[in-house]
C-alpha cells in the first residue's frame, strides 16, 4: 500500500518589483523611482513608457515602504472651514489637482465651526492620518479665535490669512481688488461710492472694506457708513432695500458677487435702471456673472492660483527649504455694463 505524498503548495506570484519595470520599460531603476515618487524630471514620453510599463505587469507602488525609506507619506491634509463659497470650492480644486500632480494624496477634513474644539479635533484626526504637512483654509479670525496651537514640527500653509509669522500664507490681492472697483467708479465720474460689506469677522471682508475706505480717504472723500452682509444674495438685497431709500446712492461696490446680485434687485424693484440711475460692481468673478442682466462689472480672483501656490509653498517648507516672502495673487477688474458714468456727468 502507498501513501499518497501531500500535495506541495502553489507556488505564489511574485509581485513585479521595480527593476522587472525597469526592464519592460527599457530604462534605468532610477528613472522608475522618480516616477513612482514623483521627483526629479522624467521626460514627458519617457514617463508615459514606464506609467504603460507598470500597468502592463500589473506593478503597485508600496507606500508603506516609500514612507520607511523617505521618511515622507505622500499625503497633504487640509482643514477647511466653509465649502459655500465660491472660492473655497475653486481653492480646493486646485489644492487637489496640484497635490496630484506632485505625487501626493489629499485627506479632507471639514470643520463646522471654529471652536476650539473642533478646530484641535481636525488637527488630531489629521495626525492619525499621517500626513506630511497641512493646508488650512480657515480666515483669521476664525482662526484667531480657536486659540488653536499649530503642532510643532508639522509644515502648515495657511490660506486667506495672515496669522503671525510663524507659518508661510497664500492669498488673493484683495485690497488691490477693492480699489480697482473703487477707482473704477469714481473714475466714471460718481461723486463717493457706497460698499456692502461681507461678514465682521472676516479676513477677507475686512481687507475689502478698508481698501475701500482708504481709496475714497485718497481722492479727499468722506467714506459712506457701509452696510453689513454675510456674503449671501438676501443680505445684498436687504442692503440695496436701504440704499434704494436714498436718491444720492449712484455707485454700489459690493464685496462679492452674491451680494451684488442682490444689490441689483433691490434697485430694479424700485424702478431704477442699473447702470442708469446706478452702477454696482462686484468681486470674485462668478462664472454667471456674465450672462445677469445687465452683465455685472466684477474683481476678477483667481482661486485657482491660490491654491496651486498654497500646495507648492507647503513642498518648500517640506522640503526644508528657504522660507521667501509668497507673493498675494493679483486680481483683474472685468468691466461689463452693470456701471457707467452718473446721468448729470454724460
Amino acid at each position: 500500500m502507498t501513501s499518497e505524498q501531500p500535495a506541495e503548495p502553489p507556488q505564489r506570484r511574485r509581485d513585479p518589483s521595480m527593476e522587472d519595470v525597469a526592464r519592460e520599460a527599457g530604462v534605468s531603476g532610477q528613472t522608475v523611482s522618480r516616477v513612482v515618487n514623483a521627483r526629479g524630471y522624467v521626460g514627458a514620453a519617457t514617463r508615459e513608457r514606464v506609467e504603460v510599463a507598470m500597468q502592463r505587469l500589473g506593478y503597485r507602488p508600496n507606500s508603506a515602504a516609500r514612507a520607511l525609506r523617505s521618511g515622507r507619506f505622500r499625503a497633504i491634509g487640509v482643514i477647511m472651514f466653509s465649502f459655500s463659497s465660491y472660492g473655497n470650492q475653486r481653492t480646493l480644486d486646485a489644492i487637489a489637482v496640484r497635490a496630484s500632480q506632485m505625487g501626493y494624496a489629499l485627506t479632507l477634513i471639514p470643520v463646522e465651526s471654529s471652536a476650539r474644539d473642533t478646530v484641535a479635533g481636525a488637527f488630531r484626526r489629521l495626525e492619525e492620518h499621517a500626513v506630511d504637512g497641512i493646508i488650512i483654509v480657515i480666515e483669521a479670525h476664525q482662526l484667531d479665535e480657536a486659540e488653536v496651537e499649530i503642532p510643532d514640527g508639522l509644515p502648515v500653509v495657511l490660506v486667506d490669512s495672515n496669522r503671525g509669522a510663524a507659518h508661510p500664507f497664500v492669498d488673493t490681492d484683495q485690497a488691490q481688488g477693492a480699489r480697482l472697483a473703487t477707482e473704477h467708479l469714481l473714475d466714471l465720474g460718481h461723486e463717493t461710492v457706497w460698499h456692502v460689506a461681507g461678514p465682521a469677522k472676516s479676513y477677507s471682508a475686512e481687507r475689502r472694506r478698508e481698501s475701500w475706505r482708504l481709496t475714497l480717504e485718497s481722492r479727499g472723500l468722506a467714506a459712506p457708513e457701509p452696510l453689513q452682509g454675510d456674503w449671501s444674495a438676501e443680505s445684498g438685497y436687504r442692503a440695496g432695500l436701504r440704499l434704494r431709500e436714498d436718491d444720492s446712492v449712484t455707485a454700489v461696490f459690493a464685496a462679492n458677487d452674491q451680494m451684488a446680485i442682490g444689490v441689483v434687485r433691490a434697485f430694479r424693484e424700485a424702478g431704477k435702471d442699473i447702470p442708469g440711475d446706478v452702477s454696482v460692481v462686484g468681486f470674485d468673478g462668478l462664472p454667471d456673472a456674465a450672462q445677469l442682466w445687465p452683465p455685472l462689472t466684477t474683481v476678477q480672483q483667481h482661486p485657482e492660483r491660490v491654491g496651486a501656490l498654497a500646495v507648492d509653498v507647503l513642498l518648500v517648507e517640506l522640503d526644508g527649504g528657504e522660507r521667501g516672502q509668497t507673493p498675494l495673487v493679483g486680481t483683474e477688474l472685468i468691466v461689463r455694463e452693470s456701471t457707467a458714468a452718473p446721468r448729470d456727468a454724460r
